[in-house]
């Protein structure tokens, strides 16, 4: 068994106690100069890089990278870190081609930005398509994924784990916004890398040093690289499919952008961009080797997910559990108090203020958000519940084939946007509509009508995304080229025409340094 409440002391009790304490100072702090309207979700527009950095790897690195980066590790070695390191040239995207635009432009909101140029009703469908992206993908998947480790550690049922996690995430959110937030996610990420890197510390101390580690593994594990015919991830299948989800993740994700439509200046948004590049390289050392350690000292689990807690359960000394619990809460309030926020500024501002009361002032604003939160918070309950429900399913690979399916119609739809001026309304909404239906159809049937376990004609779902997207994309093209454009948006042009600022020398600097340091960790684990 890997319940360690057996093991709590009262120095772990006191070590939950004081951080909960510190969380709440942290928060009433940051809010205690309540802002109302546009302020409240974005926090004033006064974010910092290492803000919007710390923040935005918070939203990213949720209760399910714990727990699936470490089972990946187990059982395959550092593969997976690609959908972590290959994600830098999507967020350079974000940074050069995508922030630029969102920023110059003005929005509070990504559907705002395309209601801009292509009017109310793309912005419409837009926002109603990324409330129920993040309420599946974000709050419940994320949610369940806290639950089933708070399950793991203390043993008690998912309804508990999940109700009280996501009451003290949403806590911070509905007081103060994005700003308090941000500031909380500051203070839990620098926790989760002293935390996990201790727990690393720990495991290379047990087996004798990083040597014992390469000698005592498949050399296979060290290659981030697979060969074609790997059947877990061919080389061409992350090549291919990674880039649609990355793309629709980091470029048009309000929960991954708002962070960046906060900040200061375009400057701060891109080296904070850049910073999260960098600390998405810590990856491997705090997460997946934590799964290839346990490979070595606890071979032939049963069940590879419970990598994670073995390592902690066996590796942690008494009195140190309790920096266990708080570092799960500290992810899991990352990740949902960002999300919370993002759902709350997408249904505030694109749907209450469009069609339901335009005229609303800021604190009206304000607390409409406020309530979006508690529903979120419920929704995201019920449905963190239900997903307990099924069983047999590798969280790592569902977490990234459902992104994979919700993807193709984002990624495609915002290239299009940002990048040809031939675009237009009716392709827009098509693929928005249409190709939502056909991309999640897809994707209910590879998962749950006829699952891939079951009926082999399937392709890896990276390259069914990969195939979507390219389906979507042709569609999105003949369709802009055969119908014309409508009054409103030959009147809206000048927003595709905005001269955005070019780079500065400083990020021109820190993305090159990125790069190179890329190259090289991809040169070394070829």
């Amino acid at each position: 068994m890997n319940n360690i409440v057996d093991k709590l002391t009262i120095v772990d009790y006191a070590i939950v106690v004081v951080y909960l304490l510190v969380l709440l100072a942290i928060g009433l702090f940051s809010s205690r100069k309540r802002a109302d309207g546009e302020a409240h979700f974005l926090a004033g527009k006064s974010l910092s890089w290492y803000s919007i950095g710390f923040n935005m790897w918070a939203t990213n690195v949720g209760p399910s990278m714990l727990l699936a980066f470490a089972t990946v590790g187990y059982t395959t070695g550092i593969v997976a870190v690609n959908f972590d390191w290959y994600a830098f040239v999507f967020l350079f995207l974000l940074a050069v081609v995508f922030a630029p635009r969102y920023l110059m432009s003005g929005v509070r909101t990504l559907p705002e930005f395309m209601g801009q140029r292509f009017g109310p009703g793309t912005q419409t469908i837009l926002a109603w398509y990324s409330l129920v992206k993040m309420l599946i993908s974000w709050l419940s998947l994320g949610l369940f994924a806290g639950g089933f480790l708070v399950r793991q550690i203390l043993g008690i049922p998912m309804w508990q784990s999940v109700t009280v996690l996501v009451a003290l995430a949403g806590l911070f959110a509905y007081t103060g916004g994005l700003k308090t937030v941000a500031k909380i996610n500051i203070f839990q990420m620098i926790l989760l890398i002293l935390v996990s890197a201790l727990l690393t510390f720990l495991g290379l101390s047990k087996i004798g040093g990083w040597h014992v580690l390469v000698e005592s593994t498949p050399t296979d594990y060290w290659s981030l690289i697979r060969p074609a015919s790997d059947p877990d991830y061919p080389w061409y299948a992350i090549a291919l499919g990674y880039p649609v989800a990355a793309i629709a993740f980091f470029c048009t994700d309000q929960a991954m952008v708002q962070s960046v439509l906060g900040a200061k200046s375009l400057e701060q948004g891109q080296l904070g961009v850049n910073f999260i590049a960098w600390l998405k390289i810590l990856s491997l050392p705090l997460f997946i080797l934590t799964g290839i350690i346990c490979y070595i000292l606890f071979p032939g689990l049963e069940d590879p997910s419970l990598a994670y807690m073995t390592m902690v359960t066996n590796l942690f000394p008494t009195g140190l559990n309790g920096l266990v619990i708080v570092v799960l809460i500290a992810v899991l309030v990352g990740t949902i108090g960002s999300s919370l926020n993002s759902l709350s500024t997408v249904f505030t501002m694109d749907i209450y203020l469009k069609h339901i009361k335009p005229g609303a002032d800021s604190k009206e604003v304000t607390r409409i958000g406020r309530y979006t939160i508690v529903v979120g918070c419920l929704m995201a309950v019920f449905m963190a519940i239900a997903i307990d429900q099924i069983k047999g399913l590798n969280l790592f690979d569902v977490f990234q084939s459902i992104l994979g399916f919700i993807a193709p119609p984002l990624a495609v739809v915002f290239l299009l946007a940002v990048l040809w001026k031939r675009t237009n309304r009716a392709a827009v909404n098509a693929l928005l509509t249409g190709g939502a239906v056909l991309s999640l159809g897809t994707g209910i049937l590879y998962l749950w009508v006829f699952p891939k376990d079951v009926y082999d004609f399937w392709p890896h779902y990276l390259l069914l995304s990969f195939y979507l997207f390219v389906l979507l994309l042709i569609l999105g093209i003949g369709i802009s080229l055969v119908v014309g454009k409508s009054a409103f948006e030959k009147e809206s042009e000048f927003v595709y025409d905005l001269k955005t600022e070019r780079p500065t020398a400083k990020v021109k600097c820190a993305w090159g340094v990125l790069f190179i340091v890329m190259a090289g960790l991809y040169l070394l684990f070829k």
